[in-house]
């Protein structure tokens, strides 16, 4: 009887803290995604999606950190801070990118009766080659088996190459502010300082109330996971960082249903992967090193054991793919599909993560098979020159 109390007074605990904490989480990220389609006429659209994704992934920072400095103490929990970072990587490519693709396919489906692909602006290829670089430091991590302070410096170098890329794009046309939504163009239309203001004021408002709210919302998702008896290893790579990532799926699902805003959406998920890769692993050994060190066992790089380094050749797998999928510059149905069913196999049936990660690399050598024989045309390479050419001097991003 008394465990009967207590799993009820635990389960009305969790239920009503998230009775505010979801809402304040949903206005959070509407906040910050009204903000970015502001500040896109101010700087590119990538910078802003850039910051957008920072505020974004704050949950998941405090969550990775946290994992990460328990496992410098106490190295049997170190397969926690590898499953976190993997399962928010692979949350994000194989549900949240079909989401995408799905939802802005069926309100454009009801508007002229077929299923559209989502086809990329130019200058996203920016984010799209933006990828490459630390997918390939990865596999020199993943072949040497440990990350270090040194790769971390290399995994922050590389996010500040894209960022430099992204400044050499110019803003949108300011025309197209007409498209933009209420909140948006209210900012906008305020002109001089006042824009500037009530633009910042947006991402800040977001940023604090998702910062206020992360923890809470966090503690309240725990204790029902708790509740339902979800093991720690379930809970953290798939619980936890499908709840950090929350705000990002909002503002995805909210630009995949207008569609003319899909790319957007779908930038904003490249933006949070290439975030994810750099900055968040990079993350990983510097806490872990630093918590070894305070609990007097000097400064030690992070090393990964057989079933880390599976987990990782597996992520890894997985972002090539889609990144190879969108060389294209459009993302179609079957590719969101077999992103999709590929997720669903290996979330469901852990014992097929390497066969899934076979299946992965089939794929992608047979992308850049057809690409070599000039079936597959991969158009972001080409376009990401002429994009970094045109620079700041260009009038328009759609020269």
């Amino acid at each position: 009887m008394s465990a009967a109390l207590t799993w009820a007074a635990a389960a009305g605990a969790a239920a009503l803290s998230a009775l505010w904490t979801f809402p304040a989480m949903l206005l959070s990220a509407f906040l910050v995604a009204w903000g970015a389609e502001a500040a896109q006429f101010l700087i590119s659209q990538g910078l802003a999606l850039a910051a957008l994704a920072w505020l974004q992934t704050l949950p998941e920072f405090a969550v990775e950190a946290v994992i990460a400095w328990e496992a410098g103490r106490d190295p049997g929990r170190a397969h926690l801070a590898v499953a976190n970072l993997t399962g928010a990587i692979r949350l994000l490519v194989g549900v949240a990118w079909p989401m995408i693709y799905f939802v802005a396919a069926f309100v454009g489906r009801r508007r002229n009766g077929r299923l559209p692909a989502i086809t990329l602006e130019r200058e996203h290829a920016i984010e799209v080659m933006g990828l490459l670089p630390p997918l390939v430091y990865f596999l020199v991590i993943l072949l040497k088996r440990s990350i270090s302070a040194a790769d971390a410096a290399v995994l922050a170098a590389l996010y500040l190459a894209y960022l430099w890329a992204l400044l050499r794009v110019p803003p949108h046309a300011e025309e197209e502010v007409a498209d933009a939504p209420r909140v948006s163009r209210w900012a906008y239309n305020l002109g001089g300082r006042r824009r500037v203001a009530a633009v910042a004021g947006l991402f800040l408002a977001g940023g604090a109330l998702l910062w206020l709210t992360a923890r809470p919302f966090l503690d309240s998702m725990l204790g029902i996971a708790a509740v339902l008896g979800v093991s720690d290893f379930v809970f953290v790579q798939w619980v936890a960082p499908f709840l950090s990532e929350f705000p990002e799926k909002v503002s995805a699902f909210y630009w995949a249903r207008r569609v003319d805003k899909a790319p957007m959406a779908l930038m904003n998920m490249v933006s949070s992967n290439i975030n994810q890769w750099t900055i968040l692993a990079a993350m990983i050994p510097l806490v872990y090193g630093w918590s070894h060190a305070a609990a007097g066992g000097g400064w030690i790089a992070f090393h990964f054991d057989a079933k880390q380094q599976l987990e990782i050749a597996l992520t890894l797998a997985q972002s090539l793919v889609a990144m190879l999928l969108l060389m294209e510059m459009r993302f179609d149905w079957w590719e969101a599909a077999g992103l999709f069913v590929l997720w669903l196999v290996q979330f469901g049936w852990p014992g097929t993560r390497e066969p899934v990660a076979l299946v992965y690399l089939a794929w992608a050598s047979g992308m850049v098979v057809a690409a070599a024989a000039g079936w597959r045309p991969l158009e972001a390479p080409r376009v990401f020159l002429a994009v970094l050419r045109e620079g700041r001097g260009s009038k328009s991003p759609r020269a």
